[in-house]
């Protein structure tokens, strides 16, 4: 039960505390992203200025970098981002969108992961594309591999830069060291619903700029979306008013709601 009440004590320093998250995602998934990160008790920024971006991530608490609708300007938004959250020794998540799908979006992840991404987040054809592993080409950000298939990909991007590795799936593994978490929350209708994955990214940046252990940041993170999730799909009539549902329950979430239906494990 320690590892329960660490991940509920988490969850609630995010709501304590009000990080600041500095996002630049793609315009699929803002709106949802930020109406998530304000559920939770986080503050969302959409900056992507490249003016503007060194200014913002010195006053942010964290960092998240999603390459969904990537381009050319937005690439070099988010190398700055990243590169001064570096800097300046700020935390910061990179959600590999669509993963080996074109060389473009394959050449723009390797030079962001030179700046030692705090969290990865994907799904498993994701991870293994970024781990330059062999798989079936990803098809668009939907997953072609479960999450147990990318576990030797998570690892070796793991050690290579020293980055917490979460692998969303059915089951939701996270790496680190020789810490792995699994999470067993969720709901397959989650997977008709656009950006839960991105959402999932941002509620990982809000737990890491005020949680220290970044492994329990993220499966905080993971576990509360998945549970949410779950009890949203009980009310919902389909993946339109499970959106809403859901962010229902991430801002009204009780801790027996949490602890009565959280399914994790360490191996």
């Amino acid at each position: 039960m320690a590892m329960e009440k660490n991940l509920w004590k988490h969850i609630q320093s995010v709501k304590l505390q009000s990080p600041l998250v500095h996002n630049i995602t793609n315009y699929v998934v803002m709106n949802n992203t930020a109406n998530a990160l304000l559920a939770v008790g986080a503050s969302p920024v959409m900056a992507h200025a490249k003016a503007e971006v060194r200014d913002m991530v010195a006053i942010a608490h964290s960092v998240v970098i999603n390459i969904g609708t990537l381009d050319e300007y937005w690439s070099e938004a988010m190398l700055l981002a990243a590169e001064n959250a570096h800097s300046f020794g700020k935390p910061w998540v990179l959600d590999p969108v669509g993963a080996g799908a074109t060389s473009f979006r394959d050449g723009i992840l390797h030079k962001l992961l030179q700046f030692k991404p705090t969290v990865v987040r994907g799904n498993a054809s994701e991870i293994i594309a970024l781990a330059s592993a062999s798989v079936t080409p990803t098809k668009g950000v939907d997953s072609t591999a479960a999450s147990s298939e990318a576990i030797t990909a998570a690892n070796s991007i793991s050690a290579q830069y020293n980055t917490v590795v979460c692998v969303s799936g059915a089951t939701d593994i996270i790496t680190y060291g020789r810490q792995r978490i699994l999470i067993q929350n969720g709901h397959p209708l989650m997977t008709k619903v656009t950006g839960l994955g991105c959402s999932a990214s941002a509620l990982i940046g809000a737990s890491i700029g005020v949680v220290e252990n970044k492994t329990e940041a993220t499966a905080a993170a993971m576990a509360l979306l998945g549970i949410a999730g779950e009890l949203a799909e009980k009310e919902a009539d389909g993946p339109g008013s499970l959106q809403l549902k859901l962010l229902d329950k991430l801002y009204n979430l009780s801790e027996d709601e949490f602890n009565n239906h959280i399914r994790i494990s360490e191996q």
